[in-house]
């Protein structure tokens, strides 16, 4: 009875981090496959002025911890602009910068794993290769990406902890605060924990796999 008290006494506050924790991951994929898609594309032309910055690119955000990274941006921000930046906006911008350099590499083998054949056959019939890349070979491409970009949501989701050191009060930084007061550490962080496992039970089974199931089910009809 304990432990439910405890869990009734800090789902309220959990839930408020967890809310930012979702609009952080959300907003950061979002902006992550954009970026991903125009950044792999350009990893795979053959102009060096396009190529090179985003193999560049790539390999920086890949390379280098996130953490390293929100300290670059919201502090090296602050201290080029002289004042400081908006930590939500800050954050959401590193996110989506490091989420678009993994989400790149996704769209890039996506697009890659599709038979050169599909290419050619869309240009002998007259289409330009921005049209045959639009219409026949990203289509096919964005359903062999979606299993690699559901995983890249929950990693994401995760990482959004480490926000909470520039001061953001997410879900982790939620559990942590509670655990300051309560002193109750194994009972708060396991259920943090749970929210997590939720969260990613969420996303796996009732987003990934039904979108899996819609495209499969329309490529049968």
């Amino acid at each position: 009875m304990e432990l439910l008290q405890i869990w009734k006494d800090a789902v309220p506050f959990l839930m408020v981090g967890l809310k930012l924790t979702i609009q952080l991951t959300v907003l950061a994929v979002l902006f992550g496959c954009i970026i991903g898609l125009f950044v792999g594309l350009g990893k795979m032309s053959k102009i060096p002025l396009i190529k090179i910055p985003s193999v560049i690119y790539i390999e920086f955000f890949r390379g280098s911890p996130l953490l390293v990274q929100i300290f670059m941006i919201y502090f090296g921000l602050s201290q080029v602009l002289g004042h400081s930046v908006d930590k939500f906006w800050s954050a959401v911008a590193v996110l989506s910068l490091n989420s678009g350099a993994y989400c790149a590499e996704i769209f890039r083998a996506g697009i890659q794993s599709i038979e050169r054949g599909q290419m050619e056959a869309a240009r002998s019939l007259g289409m330009t290769h921005v049209q045959a890349m639009r219409y026949v070979i990203l289509p096919q491409a964005f359903k062999r990406v979606i299993p690699p970009l559901g995983n890249e949501f929950i990693a994401m989701m995760k990482d959004t902890s480490l926000v909470s050191l520039i001061g953001l009060v997410e879900l982790a930084r939620s559990g942590q605060l509670i655990v300051s007061t309560t002193y109750n550490a194994f009972q708060v962080w396991f259920l943090v924990a749970i929210f997590y496992i939720v969260m990613t039970v969420i996303i796996s089974e009732f987003f990934v796999n039904r979108m899996e199931r819609r495209l499969q089910a329309g490529d049968r009809s």
